[in-house]
């Protein structure tokens, strides 16, 4: 793709409300099959209680519960989960109008729902070729890099032309995209801002992926470079004053991205920022039901999930960033950003 990025007539909200309806089925015939329903019909019950009295994996369950919600069928209010009606008349086992042998003939054809299974029971399934282990080993292939770039391009060019254009990263001078993939978002910036100098940071092959395919007749070739480093295993580049980070964190457990931004705050100078481009889950953990889903497909194929505000919040002070604030910047996204003092 060549020349400046140009915001669509439309935004894509209904495009990732149909890409991750993928989970709506599934989601309901994998609570159904491991008893949720039935056990908050019999009464409510806190997070904690339904994952011991279910044997379920909390991190599993968090992600499902959180889609369930979004369903509308299940509610949380001061921490307790309830069946919504509906539930109670469609969806609990010994009703008269129980829709279980209808849904029954789905789950054996549905890989979705078998991975759920696993992860509610097991806390495991196979992950072997995800996007995400490239990373956490160091290493992608270049025919991988490639796939990854155009796909990650794919569905990020209406954000970051949207994140460019709300005025996040006013004043910033040196912009560093923190496994940028694609570079799409440090050429929508650069494109924005003519003073803007900006660099990709990934793996190597991620970089020449993102050279040839993006960067190549953008237009900013002069102001936008890449840089090929391992974030988990060597040393970050100095003298930016922004780091960015788009769907970095979500592949991330806490622990993980603890470490990310402790690397961050020490990497910027004194007046630097921090900004990280999310999907934000509601403080409640009960939505929104497409934002739900995405974090339903960081269980099924990273390390990590959708966070809340709060939560990022709470890594970011954790590393000593201060004044940490979010602005929506599209249907779904935000950008949370941080300051070092």
């Amino acid at each position: 793709m060549s020349g400046d990025y140009e915001a669509p007539s439309i935004n894509d909200k209904a495009i990732w409300d149909l890409w991750l309806s993928m989970h709506h089925l599934p989601a309901a015939t994998a609570a159904e099959e491991v008893g949720i329903f039935d056990a908050l019909c019999e009464t409510p019950l806190s997070f904690d209680a339904l994952a011991d009295k279910l044997s379920l994996n909390r991190r599993a369950l968090s992600a499902l519960m959180a889609m369930l919600c979004g369903l509308n069928l299940v509610t949380r209010r001061e921490g307790v989960y309830r069946p919504a009606p509906v539930t109670r008349a469609y969806l609990k086992s010994d009703s008269d109008y129980f829709w279980g042998p209808l849904f029954s003939s789905y789950k054996d054809e549905s890989r979705v729902h078998k991975q759920l299974l696993e992860l509610l029971k097991q806390g495991e399934t196979d992950m072997s070729g995800r996007p995400v282990e490239g990373w956490a080993a160091g290493k992608i292939t270049p025919e991988a890099a490639q796939f990854i770039a155009k796909f990650m391009h794919a569905h990020s060019l209406p954000a970051a032309v949207a994140a460019a254009r709300s005025g996040a990263f006013r004043g910033v001078k040196k912009f560093l995209d923190v496994g940028g993939g694609s570079g799409v978002f440090a050429i929508a910036a650069a494109q924005r801002d003519p003073a803007l100098q900006a660099t990709i940071m990934d793996l190597d092959t991620m970089c020449a992926a993102a050279e040839e395919i993006f960067v190549k007749g953008s237009g900013v070739e002069a102001r936008v470079d890449t840089v090929a480093v391992d974030m988990f295993r060597e040393d970050w580049p100095q003298g930016y004053d922004a780091l960015f980070f788009s769907n970095v964190f979500h592949d991330w457990n806490e622990k993980t991205n603890a470490e990310l931004a402790r690397r961050s705050y020490d990497a910027l100078p004194s007046g630097g920022r921090i900004f990280l481009h999310e999907m934000l889950m509601n403080d409640n953990e009960d939505g929104p039901l497409t934002t739900a889903s995405f974090s339903m497909l960081m269980l099924r194929g990273t390390q990590g999930k959708q966070y809340t505000l709060r939560e990022l919040t709470a890594i970011l002070e954790g590393a000593g960033f201060t004044g940490v604030e979010a602005i929506q910047t599209s249907p779904y996204y935000s950008v949370v950003s941080a300051g070092k003092a």
